[in-house]
């Protein structure tokens, strides 16, 4: 069994998410978890989580889209669609935006908090903002005990201190996702904690690289992840990414660490269920 750790379903165009759904089952990817990268993106994140038992979520801004936080906000306040989601426990939005992502987490299905960080890469970018952003999601993590997904992009150095001083002070779970950075940067986050998640990028001719990193990541705290619609991997680039395509992301660690891709889907899958432990309890409770 393989799980999609990363994807972004609201995002995929031109197809029918139950085709998208089948396809993934037919290629042994038994769950997925789709990514919040904005807040009024919810309500279709929600609803997709909702219609398909195998389809998770998580709740968080990207850092490209910290500017328009506070506008997210607004339409956060007034979305009924996403009040209708939520436990009815004298839900009111709160005074922050930690709080608010907080509130966010008690639906059933979110069970990740981000996707969040820093991106030096997407010009125009306000460091601070992008800073403030991601000591939310922070607080909110440690808070809840729910993991980090965290992206980082040409901000190695601002990831390492922020993500090491702030581990410091509250523990929480978490993972470096689409991992394109330095080596440097994976010893720091495995020293801290933190897991590891690769994509389709691993199977690009010119990853050498990220390949050699591959190698050095111990398979416990490895993840595999689409990143779909974005980063199909070889031998499917050019094509919209999907969750079903995962499998080549699986068989090209294996080739790398020198295993078979059932020891791969094996470990991932535990890596996820133990990283994930919300998505865990729930299958636990559904049984």
């Amino acid at each position: 069994m393989l799980i999609d750790s990363h994807c972004h379903l609201n995002l995929l165009k031109d197809v029918e998410i139950d085709d998208i759904i089948k396809q993934a089952i037919e290629n042994n990817v038994q769950y997925l978890q789709t990514i919040s990268t904005k807040l009024d993106d919810l309500p279709v994140i929600l609803e997709i989580a909702e219609k398909y038992e195998n389809v998770f979520a998580s709740v968080g801004v990207h850092p490209c889209e910290v500017n328009g936080h506070c506008e997210a906000l607004q339409v956060l306040k007034q979305s009924q669609e996403i009040l209708m989601r939520l436990p009815r426990q004298g839900f009111a939005f709160p005074r922050n935006d930690a709080a608010t992502i907080i509130e966010l987490t008690n639906h059933p299905k979110i069970i990740g908090i981000g996707e969040t960080g820093l991106d030096y890469y997407h010009e125009p970018y306000d460091k601070k903002l992008q800073k403030d952003s991601l000591l939310h999601h922070i607080e909110a993590a440690a808070i809840t005990k729910l993991p980090l997904i965290v992206h980082t992009r040409e901000a190695d150095d601002n990831t390492i201190d922020i993500l090491t001083s702030e581990m410091r002070n509250n523990k929480f779970p978490g993972l470096i996702h689409c991992f394109t950075s330095s080596k440097k940067l994976a010893e720091k986050m495995l020293d801290i904690g933190l897991y590891i998640s690769m994509s389709g990028i691993i199977t690009f001719k010119n990853a050498t690289d990220l390949q050699e990193i591959v190698k050095y990541v111990p398979l416990d705290r490895l993840l595999i992840e689409t990143d779909a619609p974005y980063l199909a991997p070889t031998p499917m680039r050019g094509k919209q990414n999907e969750p079903a395509f995962v499998r080549y992301v699986a068989e090209k660690v294996a080739e790398l660490k020198n295993i078979t891709s059932k020891e791969v889907a094996n470990v991932t899958t535990n890596n996820f269920k133990t990283l994930f432990s919300k998505f865990t309890n729930y299958l636990n409770s559904s049984d």
